[in-house]
């Protein structure tokens, strides 16, 4: 496999992923695929079809493609890719970013050659002979970012204290709702920033409670929809940060040595409150349940505490830092080849 390889990546028509991976310029190509775990009778028939529509369509790529190796995480539209990567005896490597695997990853994870994951805590889900803890593969402007020129760049002050809260592209409504209600007792303190990313479901209703604040408070309140090149200088601008518990936290909030309080989503799968759990454990990052932001001035008082706390926060910045591993994505890359060569090997013995 040469080092100059191209890359191609098979998603769902209709994910959200799509988008994201086509403004990259990155080949997309889609399967058919649907959820088996956590849905009615007839979703999961609906879904066994789809998986088996996608086996056939992912067959054909394989074929057409002749990959050296298939790179598969999260997500059942991994699953017919896998098998079908099986099947034509192409190598694959099943990557985990979260701590515990769910139902689409353990099942791929039975036909790869290799199983990477974020953290050595997921290593007793898998067959220890395939497994490697490679870390989380950031991308490159987590790296380049710098708490000044995030600072500069969104023109906040250096001596303020600086909460950030996001939830995704989508954004997390109940956090939202719980910022907006909340944002009077935050700003208080004229030395406190709310830095907020809210995800474009909820913008209107964001952008409309930001008009209602006093020309005071409208300066320190900091509102975006959606950040995606600036989001990393957005993380190191920050003292604190107040999001889900998606995969990105082991990586991102480590990596940058983030001060977290996590409200992990409580409507899926228990995978964001097994991260949450992992950092917390390990002095990263508080827990907040998210059916706790009903209540007036619980989020305030959560963020107020640890912005005035300066202590504290070093020792979970120390802690976070502890838990980072900062070449992630090359450590992948170069288990990436090592089983594309596998085949290699293989053919030439053949």
């Amino acid at each position: 496999m040469h080092p100059s390889a191209s890359a191609l990546f098979v998603g769902e028509q209709e994910g959200m992923e799509r988008e994201l991976v086509t403004r990259t310029s990155t080949p997309f190509r889609s399967v058919r695929a649907g959820a088996m775990h956590g849905v009615g009778v007839v979703h999961m028939m609906r879904s066994s079809v789809r998986l088996a529509v996608g086996f056939v369509q992912s067959l054909q790529l394989i074929r057409e493609l002749r990959p050296d190796v298939v790179f598969l995480t999260g997500g059942f539209v991994g699953v017919p890719v896998s098998l079908a990567a099986w099947a034509r005896r192409v190598p694959s490597v099943v990557f985990l970013p979260d701590v515990e695997p769910g139902l689409a990853v353990r099942m791929m994870a039975r036909f790869a050659t290799r199983v990477a994951a974020t953290t050595p805590a997921s290593a007793l889900f898998f067959d220890a002979r395939r497994f490697v803890a490679t870390g989380y593969p950031l991308r490159p402007e987590f790296k380049q970012a710098t708490r000044a020129e995030g600072r500069a760049r969104l023109g906040i002050a250096e001596d303020a204290r600086v909460v950030l809260v996001y939830g995704g592209s989508r954004g997390a409504r109940s956090v939202n709702r719980a910022l907006l209600r909340d944002l009077p007792a935050l700003l208080e303190d004229d030395r406190k920033v709310v830095l907020h990313v809210s995800g474009k479901t909820d913008w209107e209703e964001v952008r409309a409670a930001r008009e209602n604040l006093t020309d005071v408070q409208r300066v320190r309140y900091f509102a975006f929809p959606y950040l995606h090149e600036e989001m990393p200088l957005a993380m190191a601008a920050a003292d604190v940060v107040v999001c889900r518990a998606g995969a990105s936290v082991l990586g991102e909030l480590t990596y940058l040595g983030l001060p977290a309080i996590l409200v992990p989503y409580p409507h899926a799968w228990r995978y964001q409150q097994v991260n949450a759990r992992y950092l917390a454990e390990r002095g990263a990052a508080t827990i907040l349940p998210d059916a706790a932001l009903a209540a007036p001035g619980v989020l305030a008082n959560a963020v107020n505490a640890l912005l005035d706390d300066a202590d504290r926060r070093d020792a979970m910045r120390r802690a976070a830092r502890a838990l980072a591993v900062e070449d992630g994505a090359e450590r992948l890359a170069r288990l990436l080849l090592e089983t594309a060569n596998m085949k290699a090997h293989s053919l030439g013995e053949a």
